[in-house]
C-alpha cells in the first residue's frame, strides 16, 4: 500500500514538472522568433526611396516601370516590370482554364491619388452616392468615410507599382456567375504567381483598414518589401500636401490602413 502511494505521488510530481518545463521552452521559442523578426527588420534595407513609397514620382519615366499592353488593360497604365511579367503569367494560365482577366487600375502616383481624394473630400465626386462635403462636417469622420475604399495620397499600395485591380470594382460582381468563377480561380491559383488579396473581409485578424476588395491583388515579392519599408520609415507626419491631410495622425493612417492588410500578404 505504501509503495503504491509513493509511486502515485512520484508520477504526479513528474507529470507536473514535465508540464511546467514545456511552458518555458514554448515561451523561449516564441521570444526567439520575435527577436528574429526584430533583427530582420533592424537589418532590413530597401532598394526603394521613401518618395517611391509615397508615390512621388512619374511611372511613365521611371526605369523600373513598363506600360501595360492594351490587351491586358482598358486604359493607359504602368506597372513595375516584375509585377507585369507575373500578371502575364497569371493571365495566360487563367486563359487556358477559360478565365479572362483585365487590369482596371494599376499604378497611381501621389498626384493622381490626390485628385481622387480631393474630389471626394470637396464633394465633386460622390461617396456612396452622397456629397460628403455637405453631409459630413467633421474632418475625421469625412476622412474615415473616404477611407472605406480610397487611400489618402501617400498611403496607397497603388503608388508602389505592385498592386492591380482586376475586372470589376464591386464585391457583388465576384459573388455570382462569371465573376465568382474568376474570384474562385484567383483564390486557388493567384498565390502560385506571387499574388495575394490584401483587403479581405475585416475580422479579428484584420480589424482595421479598408473594406473588403475582391478585385485588388498585390504582387508579394515586391510589395512585401514596400510593406516592411512603410512599417520602418513611413510616419503620419509624412502624409501631407492635400486637403484633409491633418486627419492622418488623428486616424493613425499608417498603422490602421497602410499596415491594416491581410496577414498573409505581409510576409
Amino acid at each position: 500500500m505504501k509503495l503504491s502511494v509513493l509511486y502515485f505521488s512520484l508520477s504526479v510530481f513528474l507529470a507536473i514538472n514535465c508540464s511546467n518545463s514545456e511552458k518555458p521552452i514554448q515561451k523561449m521559442e516564441k521570444t526567439s522568433k520575435n527577436n528574429e523578426k526584430k533583427d530582420a527588420l533592424k537589418n532590413f534595407k530597401s532598394p526603394y526611396t521613401i518618395d517611391e513609397v509615397l508615390g512621388k514620382f512619374t511611372p511613365s519615366t521611371h526605369k523600373d516601370f513598363i506600360k501595360v499592353a492594351k490587351k491586358h488593360s482598358d486604359k493607359s497604365m504602368y506597372l513595375r516590370k516584375a509585377t507585369y511579367e507575373a500578371f502575364i503569367r497569371l493571365h495566360d494560365a487563367a486563359k487556358k482554364d477559360g478565365i479572362s482577366f483585365i487590369i482596371r487600375s494599376a499604378t497611381r502616383n501621389f498626384n493622381r491619388q490626390k485628385q481622387i481624394w480631393e474630389a471626394k473630400w470637396s464633394g465633386a465626386r460622390s461617396v456612396g452616392g452622397k456629397n460628403i462635403a455637405k453631409s459630413i462636417s467633421d474632418p475625421v469622420e469625412r476622412a474615415l468615410k473616404i477611407l472605406e475604399y480610397s487611400s489618402m495620397p501617400g498611403t496607397s499600395r497603388h503608388h508602389w507599382g505592385t498592386d492591380i485591380d482586376l475586372n470589376a470594382f464591386e464585391n457583388s460582381y465576384f459573388e455570382k456567375g462569371k465573376g465568382k468563377k474568376e474570384y474562385d480561380w484567383l483564390l486557388k491559383h493567384a498565390a502560385n504567381f506571387g499574388f495575394c488579396q490584401p483587403y479581405t473581409k475585416k475580422d479579428n485578424a484584420r480589424p482595421n483598414g479598408y473594406q473588403e476588395e475582391k478585385w485588388h491583388w498585390t504582387y508579394m515579392p515586391l510589395s512585401e518589401i514596400f510593406t516592411k519599408q512603410a512599417k520602418l520609415e513611413l510616419t503620419n507626419d509624412k502624409i501631407v500636401g492635400f486637403k484633409g491631410a491633418d486627419t492622418a495622425a488623428k486616424i493613425d493612417v499608417v498603422k490602421n490602413y497602410v499596415l491594416g492588410i491581410n496577414l498573409n500578404c505581409k510576409e
